[in-house]
Order: C-alpha cells, then structure tokens, then sequence
C-alpha cells in the first residue's frame, strides 16, 4: 500500500529536477550549474538529486527527453481543436513555428553550444536529440495528414521544423510573434500548394 505514494513521491522528485535543471541552464548556462544548485533551486537535499541523477549530464539526458515529450503532447493537444483537411495546415504550421520559444526552448540552446566543443555532452545529446526530432517529424507528418512517400514532402516537413527552431533562434533577442505570424501565412501557402497538389 504504501509503495504507490512513494513511486508518485519518487516521479514528482525527478520532475521537480529535470525542471529545475533546465530553468538553471536557461539563466545560468551548462557551466553555472552544479547538481548542488540544482537541487536547491527544485528544493531537494544534494543526496536525493544525486541518487536519481548522478551527474548533470544524467540529468540533461532526462531533461531533453521530457522536452521532446511536452513538445509532442503540446502538439497532439492542441491538433485536436484543429479542422480537418487542408484547412488545417496553416494551424499546424502555426503550432510546429511557435514550438521552440520559450524557456526550455532557451535552455537546450545552451546545451547545443556547450556541446559543440564539449564531447562528453554532445555524446550525451546527439541521439537523444535523433530521437526527439525523429518523433517530431513523424507527428508534424501526421498532424499535416501528409504522404511523405510522395516527392519532397519529406524535405518540406523537414525544412518546416527548421524553420520553427531557426525562428525560435530569432526569437531569443527579441519578440519576433510579429514576422513569425506573417512567416506562418505564407509557409502554410506554399506547404498547402506543395502538399495538396498533383504529385509531380
């Protein structure tokens, strides 16, 4: 009876962490950042951090995964308000560009530089990060209701998630809701030509 509360006990530490690892990366960049810190910042003593994740590499590698899972659940939530047919790709593409701001979105950023010149990171994040923008792609395909078997869908589905993290690039010095909403109108235009015409 008592293992339930503390396995939900136990799931909440964890989250508690991951989330204040990223919050911590975000303000004070990969080498501002001590397990030590933290654990103080999700309010946990320095040993319980340390039992569940033993380095911070640990903890990115959780934390990059809970990234991919909330974009995805995010995407998936909001997709079911969303008309159906070709209506519905300038919504989705709208979703897809407005993915990557934001706090966490800021946070993974400072991973990606660090590791550009530290190898133990970057072997830490480059497959989880083929995984996180493997699972991406699969979604915006089928939110998009898409054939990627047909002749560059799977580009166009592609360059429509890099531009979203290009944008969230952009965004990161100032607002860009502006441009990024005129960005949307004419990408959905060209993917709604692209997508939903005669196969070439």
């Amino acid at each position: 009876m008592l293992r339930e509360p503390q396995q939900e006990r136990s799931r909440t530490t964890r989250r508690r962490l991951i989330e204040a690892a990223m919050d911590c990366i975000g303000e004070r960049g990969w080498h501002g950042v001590t397990v030590a810190v933290i654990a103080e910042r999700a309010g946990v003593s320095r040993g319980a951090a340390q039992h569940h994740f033993p380095t911070r590499e640990d903890l990115v590698a959780a934390a990059v995964e809970l990234l991919g899972e909330a974009q995805i659940t995010e995407l998936r939530t909001k997709a079911e308000g969303l008309p159906t047919g070709t209506s519905r790709i300038e919504g989705v593409v709208e979703m897809v560009l407005n993915l990557y701001t934001g706090p966490m979105f800021r946070a993974a950023l400072q991973l990606w530089a660090v590791a550009a010149g530290d190898a133990q990171l970057r072997g830490t994040l480059v497959p989880l990060e083929a995984r996180v923008g493997r699972e991406a792609h699969r979604v915006t395909v089928e939110l998009l209701g898409v054939d990627e078997s047909r002749p560059g869908v799977r580009e166009l589905v592609q360059a429509t998630l890099d531009l979203a993290r290009g944008l969230g690039l952009a965004n990161l010095l100032t607002d860009d809701t502006r441009r990024r909403r005129q960005i949307v109108r004419e990408w959905a235009a060209t993917l709604e030509t692209r997508l939903t015409g005669p196969a070439s």
